[in-house]
């Protein structure tokens, strides 16, 4: 959870930073941006000023859309819909020369709108009306707006009005022609249809009159569907018939079996066969008793020739005898009854036979007549819903045609409609937002020149030792203690920290160019070291245009030249300075091989000399990039600190002096952001807070400490603001 607050925050004060860059880059181009801005603004209210004013007279009006026309004869009528082209469609005839001529020769533009004299040809009369016209469809109704701009109020008026009227004219003239026609059209099919309908009434005479056996005037049952006169019959017979047909299959089954069965096994089935026969009935008992009665002597062990048995055998043959001959009459009788029943169920199958052809007759005949109703019905009703149509357009043509209301009539406009001053201003201000702020951003892309710390560190990988405000003084002629110094007590800590050892005491101070700064900021250093308790000497080594005893008023006849060149001592060249703890060494007469002079053994043992003799030692030298004594300088001392000049060089140059004095074994100790205009770059202001620390000095007020004295001599404390250790080189806070 820590981690992701973390992370929240780091992307909380990233995104800040970015804007605040953004915002610098604002102010720092602001008067660009602020140029930009009133040039697009005044340029806006030049051209609005200058623009013709244009007035507008609109009207509104409703254009109803024609009734379809409708297929009267063969579907039914449905919701009248309204066309989504009508509208756009009416918006070009309006446009069109059907309605404009009429403007044109009803407003005489020609002689109106006649330049030098000329009238104007009537085409381009048209086309400029058509241009001046603005046509709009409200969204949901079936209204138009017209808008007429002109320069001037009555024109723009007159034209919206004539406009209105002779759209008005054309439309009513396209709506009473075609209405006429559709009268005629309707009228025309009316008849015809009258026509159809009589013929129809004809057909249904004619078939009835043809198939009168056809019974065409059916009741319809309860749910409408007509009865079939003849499924009654039909179920009658049908029952017959099946009657019939079973009677058949008992005569026929019963026949079957009498004639399968012979002698005993006949006598023997009478019994199941169930004959209604009277003298079956008779004999039948008779037979069966004398066959038991046998049946029973012989069980009982009466011999086979006994007189009983003899008896009871005559008598059973007697009654067989009887049965055979009774069952070959009944066989007969079942014949003839098959015979007789077969006839009678063809007789009732051609019946049934006959029924159901009639039926299929009839069906047919009332379907064809049904149809012949059908059609007769609807065309009766179209021919009714065609009368009233007719009558009500009869009706319509005898009222005033409206096809187009005029709901807002144009009226004179009292104030012009463009050009739109508000408007016009806020979108000049808007784009005199962008195209400054943008004009700025190209600029600032364009520019590669140092601007920030992280370019310096970031190019160079060295740390920067101080930032120095812009229009910093002398500080050994100020009065009192002031804030500027405690930049160069920043960059006098953070050398210190910084340099590679105590020993590492000759420093000079290069430039990639001309103006940069570095004498006075050599020169205000040199002074604070020295109110540090630093024993100071300053070398003037800038053999092409010396400064620095111009910055101290002293003498410059004798100086570092002098002693390079003769056998004088170093106390003839080295002066006293107002400032307690700071000497000086001018560069003296400028001699004609500054190189060759500084390239010298005499300078490289003049610089070891002063090593033991000052805590400090600063050279000044000339434009690295330039001449070439700077990187012969550089080679001398033991470090070099490059002073660069805030949104000036290019970064590609701040690079090349790191070069230079490294391809000559020099050592860069940092970087002094000079000139830095805080106005402009409010970021650096972090970095030069300690002049709201400073309050107003009495003559009462101690001077602020500089720090604790170290082996007897002054050190700036650990604590001072700025700067890395020696351990890790790292840049300051400030």
């Amino acid at each position: 959870m820590q981690k992701t607050d973390a992370r929240h925050s780091a992307n909380a004060g990233e995104s800040k930073l970015h804007f605040l860059d953004y915002w610098r880059v604002i102010r720092v181009r602001f008067g660009i941006v602020l140029l930009a801005f009133l040039l697009v603004v005044i340029t806006a209210a030049a051209v609005t000023y200058m623009m013709p004013r244009k007035y507008r007279s609109s009207t509104k009006m409703e254009v109803r859309a024609p009734q379809d026309d409708p297929d009267l004869f063969s579907r039914a009528k449905a919701a009248p819909l309204m066309d989504p082209r009508f509208l756009p469609t009416q918006t070009e005839i309006i446009k069109s020369h059907e309605v404009l001529d009429g403007v044109v020769d009803g407003q005489d533009l020609p002689h109106v709108w006649a330049q030098d004299g000329v009238p104007l040809p009537r085409e381009l009369c048209y086309y400029k009306l058509a241009s001046v016209m603005d046509l709009k469809q409200i969204r949901g109704t079936e209204i138009l707006q017209l808008d007429v701009t002109s320069t001037k109020p009555d024109e723009a008026q007159r034209l919206a009005v004539a406009v209105s009227e002779s759209y008005k004219e054309a439309r009513r003239g396209r709506v009473l022609t075609p209405a006429d026609d559709l009268q005629k059209k309707v009228a025309t099919e009316l008849d015809a249809s009258r026509i159809k309908l009589k013929d129809l009434e004809t057909k249904m005479a004619d078939f009835r009159l043809k198939n009168q056996d056809v019974r065409v005037d059916n009741i319809l049952d309860s749910k409408g569907i007509a009865e079939d006169p003849y499924q009654q019959e039909i179920n009658a017979k049908q029952t017959e018939v099946d009657r019939a047909n079973s009677i058949m299959a008992g005569l026929n089954s019963q026949l079957d079996q009498i004639s399968k069965l012979k002698g005993d096994e006949l006598m023997r089935a009478l019994a199941t066969l169930q004959i209604k026969d009277p003298t079956v009935e008779t004999i039948l008992p008779k037979y069966q008793e004398a066959n038991s009665g046998e049946a029973f002597l012989l069980n009982s062990g009466v011999g086979q020739n006994h007189p009983k048995i003899k008896s009871l055998r005559a008598s059973r043959e007697v009654y067989t005898k009887q049965l055979s001959d009774q069952i070959e009459s009944i066989k007969h009788s079942l014949s003839i009854q098959l015979v007789i029943q077969q006839k009678t169920m063809d007789s009732v199958t051609k019946s049934l036979a006959d029924l159901r052809e009639q039926q299929r007759v009839n069906r047919t005949g009332t379907q064809t007549y049904r149809s012949l109703s059908d059609d007769y019905n609807r065309q009766k009703a179209l021919v009714d819903a065609a009368q009233q149509e007719y009558e009500k357009r009869k009706i319509d043509a005898t009222l005033p045609m409206t096809p187009v209301i005029v709901l807002d009539r144009a009226e004179l406009p009292t104030a012009p409609s463009s050009p739109r001053v508000p408007l016009n201003m806020a979108i000049g201000v808007l784009l005199g937002l962008i195209v400054g702020i943008g004009l700025a951003f190209f600029i600032e892309y364009l520019d590669t020149s140092v601007k920030t710390m992280d370019d310096v560190e970031t190019i160079l990988g060295v740390p920067v030792l101080a930032i120095v405000p812009k229009n910093i003084k002398l500080l050994h002629k100020q009065p009192t203690d002031v804030p500027d110094a405690e930049a160069y007590r920043i960059l006098r800590t953070n050398i210190e920290f910084n340099r590679k050892s105590a020993d590492a005491n000759t420093i000079s101070m290069v430039s990639g160019g001309p103006g940069e700064g570095k004498s006075t900021t050599l020169c205000n250093l040199a002074f604070t070291c020295a109110q540090g308790g630093y024993s100071v000497l300053i070398v003037d080594a800038d053999l092409r245009r010396p400064t620095q005893h111009k910055l101290f008023e002293v003498n410059n006849n004798i100086g570092l030249t002098n002693y390079l060149t003769t056998n004088i001592t170093l106390e003839e060249v080295i002066l006293s300075t107002s400032v307690e703890n700071l000497s000086l060494m001018p560069s003296g007469i400028l001699p004609a091989d500054a190189v060759g002079i500084l390239n010298s053994q005499r300078m490289s043992d003049m610089i070891a000399e002063l090593k033991t003799r000052y805590d400090i030692i600063f050279f000044d030298s000339p434009p690295i990039l330039g001449v070439s004594d700077g990187a012969v300088l550089a080679s001398e001392v033991d470090q070099s600190i490059i002073i660069v000049q805030h949104r000036r060089f290019p970064r590609a140059m701040l690079l090349r002096v790191k070069q230079a004095i490294q391809n000559v074994g020099g050592t860069v100790l940092g970087v002094v952001l000079n000139n830095v205009d805080l106005r402009h770059d409010p970021n650096y202001a972090y970095y030069t807070s300690y002049y709201e620390y400073y309050a107003v000095r009495t003559s009462k007020d101690v001077p602020l400490g500089d720090g604790d004295l170290i082996g007897g001599k002054q050190r700036p404390v650990a604590a001072a603001i700025g700067g890395g250790s020696k351990s890790n080189g790292s840049s300051s806070d400030y």
